[in-house]
């Protein structure tokens, strides 16, 4: 508990003046907003998370005077928990029964994906085996920068390649789902009700949900556990019929902005030569994740006699708030794919160091 409080400062703390970059910030959100009304009008899929992210990387190759500090992340992350758990119904405990085979697909998805891209990165990319290992990981970007970082890595160069593998997913999968099935992700025939239209009840619901949510996350040492954390509060009172409430579409909508930004907002900092050179090499591996996302989700769905857009958005190794965000624009399981999601976190986060280790102390051996 003390050690929570002690977060909690630290957070408050960071808001003061002296420490928060107000004005940066201020116009790291104008401009994320344009990006979102432009994606918006053009009627392209998700466009308050995917406007203000298109926006915010160019700014950062431009240099422009932004910043999006981390502090502003977590609130928006338990919104967008919140809404996530929203999405889960009473019938839930009935379903996960059925997803064995495609737990089991995904497991093996997860080797061939992190054996794909790390045979990738050190033959076409150059990084040495370290960096090249925890860079080809299919999840993990906090997680796989540090571990990467203790064992010899370059920090920097795993981190801008994860950050590229969000980025890049997050950005081409929504249209290859409409290439795939025809579907519409058009942000004007989608979204939740009205601020107008909902009781006092879902705010406070939503706050409820929120900050207990990020309690138990922090009490439980979850991945994204401001993310999770909330998530799984609100599964757990909509799972059991206590109440139905959905945020409203304004507050989402806002989140979804602000998650945009901070995700953009990553490659502030970096010289734009080697922006533009991760990003590159990341097409790559991103062409990789997604022709062999696609060939598992056909397969499995066709052993389950699942559609694949369901699998399609549970296996793609992008973020899992984001690819939930377009599993309800598509009006899909959500449960379904942030299970996956969660799982496939887990997969990395508890296997990549323990099989690195087996892999330097099999090399020893054969020197």
């Amino acid at each position: 508990m003390g050690s929570f409080i002690a977060e909690l400062r630290s957070g408050l703390a960071a808001l003061a003046p002296t420490r928060f970059p107000y004005a940066r910030f201020l116009a790291a959100l104008i401009l994320g907003t344009a990006g979102g009304v432009l994606f918006y009008q053009a009627g392209l899929p998700l466009p308050w998370m995917l406007g203000p992210m298109t926006a915010c990387t160019l700014a950062a190759l431009l240099r422009a005077p932004i910043s999006a500090p981390s502090v502003v992340r977590p609130p928006m992350s338990a919104v967008i928990g919140v809404m996530l758990g929203a999405a889960f119904s009473p019938d839930l405990l009935a379903q996960v029964a059925t997803w064995t085979i495609s737990v089991l697909g995904l497991a093996l998805f997860v080797v061939v994906c992190g054996l794909a891209c790390v045979v990738y990165f050190r033959k076409v990319g150059g990084f040495d085996r370290t960096t090249a290992y925890f860079a080809g990981m299919p999840g993990g970007l906090v997680e796989m920068v540090i571990v990467g970082a203790e064992r010899g890595g370059d920090a920097r160069t795993i981190a801008l390649v994860h950050s590229a593998r969000i980025l890049l997913v997050v950005m081409t999968l929504p249209f290859l789902v409409q290439w795939v099935e025809g579907v519409s992700l058009d942000a004007r025939g989608a979204g939740g009700p009205s601020i107008m239209d909902v009781p006092l009840s879902a705010e406070i619901w939503i706050l409820v949900c929120g900050l207990s949510g990020a309690f138990l996350g922090h009490l439980l040492k979850l991945p994204a556990k401001t993310l999770l954390g909330p998530m799984l509060v609100s599964a757990a009172v909509h799972v059991g019929g206590i109440t139905d409430f959905v945020p409203p579409v304004e507050i989402v909508s806002a989140a979804q902005v602000v998650l945009g930004v901070t995700i953009g907002a990553r490659f502030l900092g970096t010289a734009p030569r080697e922006i533009l050179r991760i990003l590159w090499l990341s097409v790559g591996s991103t062409i990789i994740l997604l022709a062999l996302t696609l060939a598992f989700a056909t397969a499995i769905g066709a052993l389950m006699g699942l559609g694949t857009i369901p699998l399609i958005l549970a296996y793609s190794p992008g973020g899992l708030a984001e690819m939930s965000l377009v599993a309800i624009a598509v009006q899909t399981e959500v449960a379904f794919v942030a299970a996956h999601h969660i799982i496939r976190i887990v997969f990395v986060m508890a296997g990549a160091g323990p099989v690195f280790a087996l892999l330097r102390r099999f090399e020893r051996e054969k020197e």
